[in-house]
């Protein structure tokens, strides 16, 4: 180097301003105790992003679950209640006199309204059942979580 060129660097200053203290252990042991922590907490959300991913997982099926037995349900009803109506319209058609149309039509009236009534129960029944099946993981994962935290 020539000699120009030492007389504009700037002099040498301790990193470390205290003295007596060694600088890079100190810096270093900070800097090991972040990164474990740092790993600590980065497992700790992967495990808890994992188990939200399951939760979730297990929610959905459920849920799918509980969605195809209500949509089967409602077509068998639906099947019960088109069966209902030929069934009716057929008597119709061999009906002789005024008064037995205003008969049938009473009677079949009568029986859909109970029939409406119970089908309204039995899927009021399945939509309370599916709810509570789909919220069960979610439930169970907030226990889990809870004990955790505790």
């Amino acid at each position: 180097m020539s000699e120009a060129s030492t007389s504009t660097q700037r002099p040498q200053m301790s990193p470390f301003p205290f003295p007596g203290v060694e600088a890079p252990a100190a810096f270093r042991d900070i800097a090991e105790k972040s990164l474990s922590h740092a790993k600590e907490n980065y497992e700790k959300m992967r495990s808890a992003a994992e188990e939200a991913t399951g939760v979730l997982e297990d929610t959905y099926a459920s849920a799918s679950k509980g969605a195809t037995d209500y949509g089967r349900k409602v077509i068998e009803l639906s099947r019960a209640n088109a069966n209902a109506a030929f069934d009716f319209a057929a008597q119709l058609l061999g009906a002789k006199t005024l008064s037995e149309v205003v008969e049938l039509s009473s009677a079949h009236a009568r029986k859909q309204f109970e029939a409406m009534a119970e089908q309204g129960k039995e899927l009021a029944a399945l939509a309370q059942k599916v709810a509570t099946e789909a919220s069960e993981p979610i439930k169970e994962g907030m226990t889990k979580a809870a004990k955790k935290v505790a």
